[in-house]
């Protein structure tokens, strides 16, 4: 059984749907980080599963600095233009831009095997894994561009 406290604050803390959430706990025996680590690595099946599905959907994110000296832009794409104009997946965006303007990856490649500058413990294809599992759809950055002055 799980604890209905531990699930709501679960879900909140993660985003993934209610039923994962409780699938997690249950497993877990409502240990919340037990269960964050279930999680994580169901998001990284999701991934692999959905990886191959088209991406038809986009949108583009900018972040200039406060200097005005350093910008960035990214496409960022999923499967509809549900996902895409999800509060959620626009503040990824967001994050994955100032993340460009900030640490300089030159690839997406490279972008994706860089620390979450908000969360060292976290890679960047980790957020990925988990947009694609609390989205239920593929999510991939598909290009990255950062200018300096």
């Amino acid at each position: 059984m799980y604890d209905i406290t531990k699930l709501k604050q679960l879900r909140q803390q993660t985003g993934v749907s209610f039923s994962l959430c409780k699938k997690a706990l249950e497993e877990s025996k409502n240990n919340l980080d037990k269960a964050k680590k279930l999680l994580t690595n169901w998001g990284a099946d999701k991934a692999k599963d959905k990886a191959e599905r088209k991406t038809a959907a986009a949108a583009i994110f900018a972040y200039v600095h406060h200097n005005k000296k350093v910008a960035s832009l990214i496409e960022l794409n999923c499967e509809t233009d549900f996902v895409s104009g999800n509060k959620e997946f626009q503040l990824l965006g967001q994050e994955l831009a100032m993340q460009v303007a900030s640490l300089k990856p030159k690839t997406v490649s490279e972008l994706l095997k860089q620390e979450y500058i908000r969360d060292p413990a976290k890679k960047i294809s980790d957020l990925i894994k988990e947009a694609v599992l609390k989205f239920g759809e593929n999510v991939k950055v598909n290009r990255i561009i950062r200018w300096e002055v």
